[in-house]
């Protein structure tokens, strides 16, 4: 059984074709935007069955299944498996299949947002989301991987950049879709729904997504690829090397840092921005919900432009973009936390910068920064190192935030009124701290 598992997520062998070099010129683009494409949309679609939980938190308040530490202790469960399965699945997928990998863990993912809209249980919320969290941790590096390997170091910044829309494109589904279907049918149905649009998700990378291009007979746009797939021995002794030097790397350690940070801005919104505006300022869940979903859609543009602008006015280099927009971030949550309700274009122009923001700042510190630094043999490990610092900040934040909201709660006239002016403090605090850590990267050496 366990060495049938085993050859399952084993590598697909690299095979020979006689083609004509037109021939394999068109199979090779056909290919590369399979992949490119089922990347994007099947990893956005991991997204939803990864956020469906913080479109219902008010309805589980409201009717008494849950409490706000609660609810945070739940949510730090996902972020916590997801920063360790994040490193350990970097090492795996390296060495993987990665369709197969990817497919696997969306599709658990699914299974277990089905089961969630049949309990109401705080230990068994808390086991599966858990549960959840590891299997998420299968998506973002093999996704990742497929684009190091189809793209070249040239162009490959530009398609990251593209590719890391999936990110925003799976929150606006969640904060919109999601929402509605919550607000039409009830709570169960932001889980039933989730689950059904993960499964689409596991059939788009089934059939849409390729391994690597020798999987398929067409050459590498990597040259040193080509000679390290001839021997698999040398190539697997030459992988361990590279990865035991992102470990040493004390840049890749600074950017997991700075990205740790940011997350913590980054999931302040997207865990409590909801309840914070139903309860602050006084929005309805469909309302909210759809506010927080603008820096998701304009979190696209940040993604779209991250990429091709360092590339192509910057010569590659993501330091002053990072710093920049590192900024913005702080700023733009500064104003949508403190600005009083009554101010709907405030609130909506804040989240639009915030979004864009944090679409550029996912790219650069989340992975492109850390695989530029590394070895292309050990992208995944790389992606791994700020993956599990940058969940554990995530994780930490949902903790803090959801005892910080309930101790600064109290009764008013029957109802539950929320003062968030200390959290606040904190989740402004922390965008500024991370990018005053990206400053420390700027000397860092590039690999090519």
């Amino acid at each position: 059984m366990f060495k049938s598992v085993v050859n399952f997520f084993a590598p697909s062998p690299p095979i020979e074709v006689t083609d004509s070099p037109d021939i394999l010129k068109r199979k090779y683009n056909k290919y590369k935007w399979s992949v490119f494409l089922s990347a994007t949309f099947g990893y956005g679609l991991y997204y939803v069955c990864r956020l469906s939980l913080n479109v219902i938190k008010k309805p589980l308040i409201q009717e008494g299944f849950l409490t706000e530490s609660q609810l945070g202790i739940i949510g730090s469960a996902l972020f916590f498996s997801y920063a360790f399965g994040k490193l350990a699945n970097g090492f795996l997928a390296d060495r993987s299949n990665i369709k197969r990998f990817m497919a696997a863990g969306l599709l658990i993912s699914a299974l277990v947002n089905l089961a969630l809209g049949f309990t109401t249980s705080f230990i068994v919320f808390t086991i599966l989301w858990g549960i959840n969290g590891w299997f998420q941790s299968m998506g973002p590096t093999p996704a990742i991987i497929s684009i190091t390997r189809w793209f070249s170091n040239k162009e490959r910044g530009t398609y990251y950049g593209f590719f890391s829309a999936s990110h925003n494109l799976g929150e606006a589904i969640t904060f919109i879709a999601i929402a509605f279907l919550v607000t039409l049918s009830g709570w169960q149905w932001g889980f039933w729904g989730a689950g059904i649009i993960g499964l689409l998700g596991v059939l788009i990378i089934t059939f849409f997504m390729h391994e690597s291009p020798q999987s398929k007979g067409l050459p590498s746009p990597h040259k040193t690829d080509e000679k390290t797939m001839q021997q698999s021995a040398a190539a697997n002794k030459n992988i361990a090397r590279a990865q035991m030097e992102v470990l040493k790397n004390p840049f890749i350690w600074i950017l997991a840092l700075s990205s740790a940070f940011m997350y913590v801005s980054r999931y302040a919104v997207n865990s409590w921005g909801i309840l914070f505006l139903e309860t602050k300022k006084g929005y309805t869940t469909l309302e909210a919900s759809s506010i927080i979903s603008i820096s998701s859609v304009c979190g696209i543009i940040g993604n779209i432009i991250s990429g091709a602008v360092s590339d192509k006015f910057f010569k590659g280099k993501r330091n002053i973009p990072a710093l920049i927009f590192g900024v913005l971030n702080a700023v733009s949550l500064a104003v949508f936390l403190f600005i009083p309700k009554g101010y709907f274009w405030v609130d909506a122009v804040s989240m639009a910068t915030f979004g864009i923001a944090i679409g550029v700042l996912i790219c650069f510190l989340g992975g492109l920064m850390a695989v530029d630094i590394a070895s292309k043999k050990a992208a995944g490990t790389a992606v791994g190192v700020v993956g599990i610092a940058s969940y554990i900040g995530a994780a930490l934040q949902d903790i803090i935030s959801g005892n910080l909201i309930q101790k600064n709660k109290i009764v008013v006239n029957g109802i539950w009124q929320y003062d968030f002016s200390q959290i606040s403090y904190l989740w402004v605090g922390a965008a500024v701290i991370s990018f005053l850590l990206a400053l420390l990267v700027w000397k860092a050496k590039h690999d090519e």
